[in-house]
């Protein structure tokens, strides 16, 4: 089995039910923070990584994704001609030249476990990683899945990326209970996807980010429906966690849940804060909104 991490699976076929009706037409991995869409991120913490080969798994109305990390021909020539280059660099990095986009369709959306297993027949028998768009994780550039790489590469192992939580919100996540932690990584004991507040063995959360050995293709296939009548990734690692080491890995960075609209507009202003084009003019009126109430 590799010891290097090549390949990342991004599910983006949900519906987007939350930012209705904006994601009617719009894929919601689509929607801006700043100046660039939620799945810009993912894929450029992804190449921050290392990883070359980016694994999308749409569903209708998805098609807002392909075209993004397509070339747009009649776009650069336009830019070109008018002599604007910077925004021209801008559109032709999207996507480095060393690194490919892979599309397959998920079908009917049966969960996270089975849009995972739909990358299979390009994944093989490689470990890999997963990133949720929803999960923005703004880290000062060392990027969230180029320090779990890092640990895999020392550890080769599975791998969850996990914060705490208000213990009011387990039933939102997968929670987990571990060992010991030695420099921010513990092997897991126990997963439960979504469990009531009185019933979680801890308030550790795992958010969007994974990296799986193939294994887990195995534990998928024979997971029936969990919560919410979905095939729940979850419920495979925990299969996976008789055969197999997971370790959970406390990132370092701030995590943006920008599935949700709070979570999404605290994105947009924090970043926007961060942007060198926009921080002074963004918090000077921020500090004269603040006034006003």
């Amino acid at each position: 089995m590799s010891k290097i991490i090549t390949k990342a699976v991004f599910p983006v076929a949900g519906l987007g039910t939350r930012f209705l009706p904006a994601t009617k037409g719009i894929p919601k991995e689509m929607l801006p923070i700043v100046d660039k869409p939620l799945i810009q991120y993912a894929v450029e913490e992804a190449v921050a990584a290392g990883i070359d080969t980016m694994i999308f798994i749409t569903g209708r109305s998805k098609n807002a994704i392909t075209d993004h990390f397509d070339k747009a021909y009649e776009l650069e020539k336009e830019l070109e001609a008018k002599n604007k280059t910077e925004i021209l660099k801008l559109i032709q990095d999207i996507v480095p030249p060393h690194v490919s986009c892979i599309f397959i369709r998920q079908s009917e959306a049966l969960g996270l476990g089975h849009a995972v297993y739909c990358a299979r027949p390009v994944v093989g028998d490689e470990p890999f990683a997963v990133i949720l768009a929803d999960d923005l994780i703004e880290d000062a550039g060392r990027g969230c899945m180029a320090q779990m790489v890092k640990l895999y590469e020392q550890k080769h192992a599975s791998i969850l990326g996990v914060e705490r939580v208000d213990p009011s919100e387990t039933g939102s996540y997968g929670i987990v209970k571990t060992g010991d932690f030695l420099e921010k990584s513990a092997p897991i004991e126990i997963i439960i996807e979504k469990p009531k507040p009185e019933e979680a063995p801890s308030n550790l959360a795992v958010v969007g980010r994974y990296i799986l050995t193939p294994a887990i293709f195995d534990k998928i296939k024979k997971t029936g429906r969990g919560a919410g009548g979905e095939i729940q990734l979850t419920d495979a690692i925990a299969d996976l966690l008789n055969d197999e080491t997971v370790l959970a890995y406390e990132f370092e960075g701030t995590r943006y849940d920008c599935g949700s609209k709070l979570g999404f507009l605290i994105a947009n202003v924090e970043l926007a804060l961060l942007n060198s084009e926009l921080k002074e003019g963004f918090s000077a009126y921020l500090k004269a909104l603040a006034k006003k109430f």
